[in-house]
């Protein structure tokens, strides 16, 4: 049970991106198709259950005093296996991500999660959570990339290292360029948050009667 928990609660309750708010920089970057947000989502679930299984395992040796440096070498460790692959088996996505791949060592979301969570649990709740993390983290980014690369191409699940057109759910009269642009991110993920936050608000049973 402490185990499912451990996993869902980083799909809902505190979704990296739609609740802590973290990682925002890679959300609004790579969020301008969906195949950019899935190669983004699986590289930093990797790192996230790399790292925290890693950084629980050697918790108890790793000196209080130089921890967060000791888990930026772990990190950076499993970012460079991703880096690799990418580099090797999809390259137009690894072009495509650029900077950002190098820069999930820094992602905020690995970072708190080997040291608010991983650092103080067992090994199988760090993967639990590592898990949860990544694959909350890849939804979001679907979900986000979904709209934009809809309604800013016409297309969806266009992928060039697959040889994938994409499917066309848009004429072009009625696409906006905008909405692959950086604005398009701010304002698709703000009309998100809101949208999600007025879903999960509390439901008032009705006034009371005098």
């Amino acid at each position: 049970m402490s185990l499912r928990k451990d996993f869902a609660n980083g799909l809902l309750a505190e979704n990296p991106t739609f609740r802590l708010l973290l990682g925002m920089c890679p959300t609004l970057a790579v969020s301008t198709s969906v195949f950019n947000g899935i190669g983004m989502g699986l590289a930093a679930t990797f790192v996230l259950v790399g790292s925290n299984a890693i950084v629980s395992l050697v918790r108890s040796i790793i000196p209080e005093k130089i921890r967060i440096p000791c888990y930026v070498v772990i990190i950076a460790t499993f970012v460079t296996v991703v880096d690799l692959a990418m580099a090797g088996f999809t390259p137009a996505l690894h072009q495509t991500l650029g900077i950002f791949i190098p820069l999930i060592v820094v992602n905020c979301i690995i970072l708190a999660r080997a040291e608010a969570f991983a650092s103080k649990r067992a090994l199988l709740n760090s993967i639990a959570d590592g898990f949860g993390m990544g694959i909350g983290f890849t939804l979001a980014l679907v979900v986000l990339s979904l709209i934009r690369e809809m309604l800013g191409t016409g297309v969806v699940f266009a992928a060039p290292d697959f040889n994938f057109a994409g499917v066309k759910l848009l004429a072009d009269e009625y696409r906006s360029v905008i909405m692959i642009l950086a604005p398009g991110g701010f304002i698709t993920l703000g009309c998100t948050l809101g949208l999600i936050n007025w879903l999960s608000r509390p439901r008032s049973s009705g006034g009371s009667k005098s």
